[in-house]
Parts: structure tokens; C-alpha cells; sequence
């Protein structure tokens, strides 16, 4: 009884739905006419659109830019805070608060503001003589603007890499220092092999966050994608398909081509995680 509410929202607001996406993936649909079954055609009809090529290598080129940087920035900050800073409450919520408004439409649009012709990112560039440009503006930029949003957005991460780090015994950094180690040897030795878990933790968020990301795309180039598709999203050409075309099979077809790539790719993270990842000392290091 007391699951009841749980499993009315369970199955009314998730399985429900998901089904009958899996449904209309096999269909032609216009969200005001009747489903009508065309099998396999919108998958088929995906390898030939090349909106939707476009789209691929725009999400692959940031999610393999855009997922490395943003591990790395917070495990850099992370291991800062984790030298016993005063004031760490502080620094750790200011670290903390751009994930919190990142994915926001107000900073996408302050984000657009910053990196446009008259933004103060060309102003800074103007201090040392360097002409500015529209960087959202300009296919061979744009994605990278983006890109440095969610690195940005490390916030999350970093509090995570925070918690592992306090795990790790200082015994052992201790007794390295004893044996002479210099801080990359700790690093490669003791903080890798122990933080794998939590990178591989990290590593499967980030990496399925990076492949839904929309709002920071839809808002910056207005919806569009532009310019030349250098920002369409693999989510904002989704978007498009369903709710400005109307092709809602389609766009139910891409929805579940994303959700398989994402499992796929979490599966081959975790194969590859016993190759990496240890959760005891003493392994591979």
C-alpha cells in the first residue's frame, strides 16, 4: 500500500511512456494524425539524413574533447582543496555553484554575451593586441565555447574527488616520502590506483550527462544549431525532429539509438574499468 503512489508514478510516468516511444519509433507520427506503422524506416532513414550525421560528430567531438577536461579540472581543483586550506567550506562551495547554474538558461545567454564579438572575453584578448572574433558565432569555434561551459561545470565532480581523496590513507603518502617519492610518483602510485573507483564513477556520469547535453546549445545558437550545424546536438536535432517537424517517430527513434549507445557505452567503460580500476592496494599501480 504505502508503494502503491510509487509504483502508479513508476509505471505511469516512465514505463508507460517509454513504451509507447518504442512504439512510435516504428511509426510515422505528426503528434495530430494516427500513428502509421513503417517498421524499421526511421532507423534506416537516420544513416541517410545528414542533419543527423552532423549531429554525431558534433556530440562525439564534445564528449571527448568536453569529458577529459572537465575529469581533470576537477580532480586538479580537488586535490588543491585537499590540502587543508582554511576557509575549505568556502572554496568548496564556490567550486561547487557553477553546477548548480550551469546547465541554466540564464548563464547559456551570459555565456553567448561573454564569448560574442563585444564580449569580455575579446575584451581581454584586446589587452595583449590579439583581435577578438564571435566566437559562438563562428563554425570552427562554436562547439568549443560549449565545451569550455561544461568544463566549467566541474563542480559536481570535484566534491566527489573530494571525498575520495580524504579515503586514502596519508600513511602511505608518508611512507612514500620515507622511500624518496616525489610528488608525480605519489600521484601515478597511490592517488591513481585508489581514486580509480571514483574516476570510474565519474568517468560514467559525466560521460552520459555530456551526451543529453541541450539547454547551453539550444540557447546559444537559438535553436537552429548553427552556425553550419557546428553546435547541433545530438538532443537539440532530437528536439527539432519531434517538436518543430512534427516527425515524432523519428524523434522517438533517435531517442532510443541514444539510450543504446549510452548502455553500450557505460558496458564498455565497466569492461574496461578491470583493467583500471582497483579497489584494493596492491594492485597494478
Amino acid at each position: 500500500m504505502f508503494l502503491l503512489p510509487w509504483f502508479i508514478g513508476f509505471f505511469g510516468l516512465v514505463v508507460g511512456p517509454m513504451i509507447s516511444s518504442l512504439y512510435l519509433s516504428f511509426t510515422q507520427y505528426d503528434l495530430l494524425t494516427a500513428p502509421q506503422w513503417v517498421g524499421a524506416q526511421n532507423y534506416v532513414e537516420m544513416f541517410n539524413d545528414r542533419k543527423f550525421i552532423a549531429s554525431v560528430k558534433v556530440t562525439t567531438t564534445f564528449v571527448v574533447i568536453g569529458v577529459p577536461l572537465q575529469l581533470i579540472a576537477a580532480l586538479f581543483i580537488a586535490m588543491l582543496l585537499n590540502k587543508g586550506l582554511s576557509g575549505i567550506g568556502f572554496y568548496r562551495t564556490v567550486y561547487y555553484i557553477p553546477s548548480l547554474l550551469g546547465g541554466s538558461v540564464a548563464i547559456a545567454l551570459l555565456w553567448k554575451n561573454i564569448f560574442g564579438m563585444n564580449g569580455i572575453f575579446n575584451d581581454f584578448l584586446g589587452i595583449f593586441g590579439i583581435a577578438g572574433r564571435g566566437w559562438v558565432s563562428h563554425p570552427d569555434y562554436a562547439i568549443y565555447t560549449l565545451i569550455a561551459l561544461a568544463t566549467w561545470q566541474f563542480g559536481s565532480s570535484m566534491v566527489i574527488f573530494l571525498a575520495g581523496l580524504k579515503q586514502i590513507p596519508g600513511e602511505l603518502y608518508e611512507a612514500a616520502s620515507v622511500d624518496g617519492a616525489n610528488p608525480f610518483m605519489k600521484f601515478k602510485a597511490i592517488t591513481l590506483p585508489l581514486l580509480s573507483p571514483v574516476i570510474l564513477f565519474n568517468l560514467v556520469m559525466v560521460s552520459i550527462s555530456s551526451l543529453q547535453v541541450f539547454t547551453s546549445a539550444y540557447i546559444v545558437s537559438e535553436g537552429s544549431g548553427g552556425p553550419a550545424n557546428s553546435t547541433l546536438f545530438y538532443t537539440l536535432y532530437l528536439y527539432q525532429k519531434g517538436f518543430s517537424f512534427f516527425e515524432m517517430g523519428y524523434a522517438s527513434a533517435m531517442a532510443w539509438l541514444l539510450l543504446i549507445v549510452i548502455a553500450l557505452l557505460t558496458a564498455i567503460i565497466f569492461f574496461s574499468s578491470k583493467y583500471w580500476v582497483h579497489y584494493e592496494y596492491g594492485g597494478k599501480s
